[in-house]
């Protein structure tokens, strides 16, 4: 019995050793990446602006600024709407795709997974730069309206407004709002829906007492993937909105940009940061409420 465990002891220690080692870079590149350039925007944002890379001195003015300054609770504010609005029209559209993919797509589901898939092979630019072309004064949505007749002149209500950064927006996560539904849906037992079928439920009700609580928590995880990200966006506001369309990650980037003040773009990115971290917390609070009911 001792020589066995003496033999399983080297063998123990060589697989801790070896689990180490695929962790070891893991963690080496959360720790830089992430961890670091997080403490690092905190640092700044308690700097104050001299012009240097780092700030000087300890101050909690640029957070006093942020709070008092309407312009940046209007900005943030318009942000959170669009990224709400982006949200909202984003899952509405994902959940039909998603649940044609669980339920209905047969032998063709590896291609048209592959199809929803195919947009991350495109650069996000290009795909933004596209819908700048459908939506502009002489674009392809005004040569379409004049050519059927609807309007005799080309408008300039469809670029540089609020809605086009909602459409591009939706339209660029549309993806990563597909997959996480179609994730929960796909798990969801068939015996569930079988037994709805027996006890007489009709498509719609088993569809919305069975189909549809079951697939909250993907519903909420395609909610957070296309929210967050979109709150920060600021490429496709200033490539398809206008003046009316800026959204605080614009703000953030001309801090770092043209303004040079780091450390008031630091505390911009840290209000931002727990706007978005209240979020995921009531989103979790949701997820949990729904587990417990299903």
């Amino acid at each position: 019995m001792s020589t066995l465990v003496a033999a399983q002891a080297p063998e123990a220690r060589s697989s801790s050793g070896f689990r180490l080692a695929m962790l070891l870079p893991g963690a080496l590149v959360t720790f830089l990446l992430i961890l670091f350039a997080l403490g690092l925007v905190l640092f700044l944002a308690f700097r104050g602006n001299d012009g240097s890379l780092l700030g000087v001195g300890l101050t909690v003015d640029n957070f006093v600024t942020v709070a008092t300054d309407p312009l940046y609770w209007t900005v943030t504010l318009r942000s959170l709407v669009i990224a709400g609005l982006v949200t909202l029209a984003t899952v509405v559209t994902a959940y039909p795709v998603a649940y044609y993919l669980a339920f209905h797509a047969g032998r063709r589901r590896g291609l048209l997974l592959f199809l929803v898939t195919l947009p991350f092979w495109t650069s996000y630019l290009l795909r933004v730069f596209a819908w700048k072309i459908v939506l502009a004064y002489n674009g392809v949505l005004n040569s379409a309206l004049i050519e059927s007749g609807i309007w005799s002149e080309p408008t300039l209500a469809f670029l540089n407004t609020p809605a086009a950064v909602v459409v591009t927006l939706a339209h660029a996560y549309a993806p990563f709002a597909i997959l996480p539904i179609y994730v929960a849906l796909d798990t969801i037992p068939k015996s569930l829906l079988e037994a709805a079928s027996d006890l007489g439920a009709r498509p719609f009700t088993a569809f919305r007492r069975v189909v549809l609580p079951n697939s909250m928590p993907g519903v909420l995880a395609a909610a957070l993937v296309v929210f967050v990200p979109t709150v920060g966006d600021y490429v496709t506001p200033a490539m398809v909105g206008g003046p009316a369309s800026t959204m605080i990650g614009t703000l953030i980037q001309s801090q770092f940009g043209k303004a040079n003040d780091w450390p008031f773009g630091a505390a911009l990115s840290v209000c931002v940061m727990l706007v978005i971290l209240a979020v995921v917390l009531v989103a979790r609070s949701a997820d949990r409420r729904f587990g417990s009911r299903t």
